[in-house]
Order: structure tokens, then sequence, then C-alpha cells
């Protein structure tokens, strides 16, 4: 997350002082990542420090203002026009602990997986409230209307994100169970609980059974979709799908027929 962006993107709409802004960034995006004053000032004072920014005077109250120079909105122009990079990804603690899991003593993975998608549902769920909240108070207008939108923007990312890692867990919790079938490396893919090595389970349908209502799963195997995993909702942006509400957080794998 890039507070600095953030905060020049504030300051383009006209001089603001330290806490004003803390408070606009958590109603522009929810307070989904909140910030405290301390790093507002510690990167207001690195912005002037790079000539970003400067001190113009102060409002009524006596609070210090900032406004952003033309180097700042340079910046700014860059950020906006400059896609994230994703070549170098951020670290991924679900990612790490899975990979952890695999082979790791006395731990089954697809308990791990299973406790990791009750907690995943349930949050697209809370989104998914948030996301009806907002969608109201977008449609009823009023002075907030833009906080609102980017909150709206925020919110669907998240519900987004979490279908995602949701239908990941499933296609994990696949593979496993096909590595279990193929013998040889069973033990060291499904893991060993309490010193034995945990058993397979019954070979799934075809695919690795994530698709979404959109025909759009994340299959890799050959084959139709089976019935593993949730069939998610098409499209999280309609507030006619309410996401994860649908989803699965019984044990993805089931048995052919």
């Amino acid at each position: 997350m890039s507070i600095r962006h953030g905060l020049l993107a504030l300051l383009e709409r006209g001089p603001r002082y330290g806490s004003q802004l803390r408070t606009e960034f958590e109603s522009r995006t929810g307070s989904t990542w909140p910030l405290n004053v301390g790093q507002v000032y510690t990167t207001l004072s690195r912005l002037e420090r790079d000539g970003m920014v400067a001190q113009g005077g102060e409002d009524a109250a006596g609070h210090a203002l900032y406004a952003i120079t033309d180097t700042g909105r340079a910046e700014l122009r860059t950020w906006f026009g400059k896609p994230v990079d994703r070549t170098s990804p951020a670290r991924d603690e679900l990612a790490i602990k899975l990979a952890m899991a695999v082979g790791a003593p006395c731990v089954d993975i697809r308990d791990v997986i299973q406790s990791q998608r009750r907690h995943t549902v349930q949050a697209m769920q809370d989104y998914t409230r948030l996301k009806a909240q907002a969608l109201v108070a977008v449609e009823s207008g009023g002075a907030r209307e833009r906080d609102d939108v980017a909150w709206l923007l925020v919110l669907e990312q998240l519900i987004f994100q979490t279908e995602a890692e949701a239908r990941w867990l499933d296609h994990c919790e696949s593979r496993l169970i096909r590595l279990s079938t193929t013998g040889g490396s069973a033990a060291t893919a499904t893991g060993t609980v309490t010193g034995r090595a945990t058993p397979p389970r019954p070979e799934p349908h075809s695919g690795t059974g994530t698709g979404t209502g959109t025909g759009t799963g994340a299959g890799t195997e050959s084959g139709p979709a089976g019935p593993v995993g949730h069939a998610g909702p098409t499209d999280p942006t309609s507030p006619a799908s309410p996401i994860g509400l649908s989803v699965s957080v019984a044990p993805s794998a089931s048995p052919s027929p």
C-alpha cells in the first residue's frame, strides 16, 4: 500500500493537515487499512524532504497545512499511469503456511485447508454485507457519495480476492487428493498425522471442481468440473449476487459416481 501516493492524491484536492488526511484516507478506503497520525506526519515529512509537499500556513484552528507541489503532482501522475508491479509479489502468509505444511510431521494439510476455507468464506460473507450497505449509500447520493463509491470499489476488490482464495483452496485440496492416488509421494503430499500416513481420499471427478457460475473455474485437468468445492456467483459487482453465501465449507472432495 502506497501511503505517500494516497496522501498526495488527497492533497491535490487542496491543502490539508495531518489528522484531516488520516480521516479522509480512512473514509475513502472504509478503514480497510487504518492509519495512525504518526504514520501520516512521518510520511508528510518525507514528502516535504523530497520536495513533493510544502507547508502552507495554518488554518483557523492553528493546524499546520500541507500543500502539494509541482514535483508532487508529477509524481502522482506517474503513479496513476504506472501499473502496479506484480513481478515481485508480497509475501502471502497462507501460501507460505501451506508450503511449509507439505510433509510436515503431525500436520494434516487438508485440515489446514478446511480451517482456512471456513474463515475465508466467513470473510467473504462479511464483505458482501458491507457491500450492500455501500450500495445503499451510493444510490442515496449525498455529500459523501465520492467516498462511498471509493469504498465500494475497495470492498469489491476484497470480495474478488476472497472468492479467488476459496477457489484456490479447493484446487489445493483436489491436487493433494490426486497426488495421494499416484502412490510414491502420497505421504509427502498429504502429510503425516500423529505418526501415521494419512489415507488417500477417493478420486474426484476430472477437473478441480472449483468452477464458478461463469464457467471460468480453475481446473487444470481435462474433463468437466465435478461437484467439488463451491459454485461461486457470476459477478461480485452485481447486487443480486451475494458473494460467498453459496460457498461450501465442507470438505471439497467427493467420490466419483
